[in-house]
């Protein structure tokens, strides 16, 4: 192992049941890089994580590495022991907790500590939020933090076990621009510490504009290391999905007859005064900034906070939507941004939360599911939408990102939803998965479904939506037909919020 290197792997795999999830990986991190980890959904990112934090143990003749150290058995403890600190999409914080316990405490705990030494919490909390340059309040609360500031904490609290390589799971999802800018000042001045971080995403442009290397995996094998030079979008997508990619433009419609119409809906510190309508068998796209109240629309219109004042009709008759139930009585569906944490049952099978928005259908006279009957429909639809690996029974948390998403899709589509709410459809998926959910958005409004979509990325938009609304500071700032809006002319209106009469 070369001494500039913190971490070195051979021949790294994991098998599954079924699956061989990886094979034959190979991959070095030099002290004080920033190395960029990628694929598609399903190439083995997750499950190579997995195996550095001592979550999964590799088949039988990896090797791994650590500053000279050749790890035999690599545990949780004795991963983070060695410097090895993992970010996830979640961040795994405690939303109850002050931020000064959430990043110090657990040193306590690690210590065996009887006592919560609350002074020195506070002390070393400090300190390490000073080490970073952020001012952030020690005792507020994490759950009243942004998701950006929550990151920072996350980060914070890694330097606490003295972190020597930062894995970083997607962290800039839900950032808006200045935060990411942020986030990759304090990565680079930790970099220039000699932390190293092993960065994984989706977002191209940010990848290049952070990372110093590139290693890329596809279907479970290595296929490279790269420095940037040398390396375009075109040249990493090649290599990421072994094609060329891009966005398909799909025929815009014009539809006339209204299915959803709402009227003058605010919330208070969300949205006012927001008026539109969703017509039948289109994608009315919801784009702007992050913040800009998009997501607190759409939970509004499901009935998870319904508006304070305004009104909600459907083919013309008032509806009361006051939560999800009733949402869904008027055949509703919403399909979440965060589909880990709120539109999945992770540890069960894909059969089962395909099916659990109709236990009705599937249940016998005296309320007990039919298993054979649940079986066929799962399978069914497990092969129209191309799910992989095809096996119903196979727990939904091993399923890559893209396919879980297919799997939030199903479950509504098996409910014979008319109407669908999605936020962020292909948040956290790679370029390909992209393209199929894309298609599979398409092939259902061209059958009829009515679908009002959120999404921060412009070429996403423009790509799939019939119509096009941009949100700036809770109000909507103007209307475009998908065939005529560029993002320029979008990203106008959401930063500089010249009002426009929606028609």
């Amino acid at each position: 192992m070369d001494s500039s290197e913190f971490l070195h792997i051979e021949k790294v795999s994991k098998t599954f049941p079924g699956v061989k999830a990886l094979n034959d990986i190979s991959l070095s991190v030099r002290k004080g890089e920033i190395h960029a980890l990628i694929g598609e959904n399903g190439a083995g990112k997750s499950t190579l994580i997995k195996i550095l934090s001592g979550v999964y143990q590799p088949d039988e003749g990896a090797e791994i590495v650590i500053e000279g150290w050749r790890a035999h058995s690599l545990t949780p403890i004795e991963s983070a022991k060695r410097g090895i600190s993992v970010i996830y999409q979640d961040f795994s914080l405690f939303p109850n907790l002050t931020v000064g316990e959430n990043i110090a405490v657990a040193r306590d705990i690690e210590k065996g500590s009887t006592f919560v030494h609350w002074r020195e919490m506070r002390r070393t909390a400090g300190k390490i939020l000073e080490r970073l340059g952020v001012e952030i309040n020690i005792d507020a609360p994490l759950g009243s933090l942004s998701i950006a500031k929550q990151q920072l904490v996350a980060i914070a609290r890694s330097l606490t076990y003295n972190a020597k390589l930062i894995i970083m799971d997607e962290p800039t999802s839900a950032l808006s621009k200045g935060e990411v800018d942020l986030l990759f000042r304090i990565m680079r001045s930790l970099r220039a510490e000699g932390i190293s971080f092993l960065f994984v995403s989706h977002k191209l442009d940010e990848l290049f504009a952070i990372s110093d290397r590139f290693t890329v995996l596809r279907d479970g094998k290595y296929l490279g290391t790269f420095d940037e030079e040398g390396l375009d979008d075109d040249r990493l997508i090649s290599l990421m999905v072994g094609r060329k990619i891009e966005y398909t433009i799909f025929p815009k419609r014009r539809r006339t007859e209204s299915v959803l119409e709402v009227r003058d809906i605010s919330r208070t510190g969300c949205f006012q005064n927001i008026s539109f309508d969703l017509r039948e068998g289109e994608i009315l796209g919801l784009t702007g900034l992050v913040g800009a109240g998009r997501t607190e629309i759409l939970q509004a219109i499901y009935g998870i906070n319904p508006p304070d004042s305004g009104k909600i009709l459907m083919h013309g008759t008032e509806i009361s939507v006051r939560s999800p139930i009733d949402a869904v009585r008027h055949e509703i569906a919403y399909i979440p941004e965060n589909r880990l944490a709120e539109g999945l049952v992770l540890r069960k099978t894909m059969s089962d939360n395909i099916v659990v928005t109709i236990l009705d259908k599937i249940s016998n006279r005296l309320g007990l599911i039919q298993r054979d009957k649940q079986n066929r429909l799962a399978q069914d639809w497990i092969q129209r939408l191309n799910i992989k690996p095809n096996i119903p029974e196979m727990q939904t948390s091993k399923l890559s990102g893209g396919n879980q998403q297919r799997i939030v899709i199903v479950k509504w589509l098996a409910r014979d939803s008319k109407i669908l709410l999605v936020d962020e459809p292909t948040n956290g998926i790679d370029v390909g998965a992209k393209m199929e959910i894309h298609r599979i958005l398409r092939d259902l409004a061209e059958s009829g479904m009515s679908i009002l979509l959120v999404s921060s990325e412009l070429p996403e938009i423009l790509a799939i939506a019939d119509r096009i609304i941009v949100m700036r500071r809770g109000r909507i700032a103007g209307q475009f037909d998908g065939d005529t809006a560029t993002q320029e002319m979008i990203m106008e209106k959401a930063i500089l919020g010249i009002k426009q009469q929606v028609r």
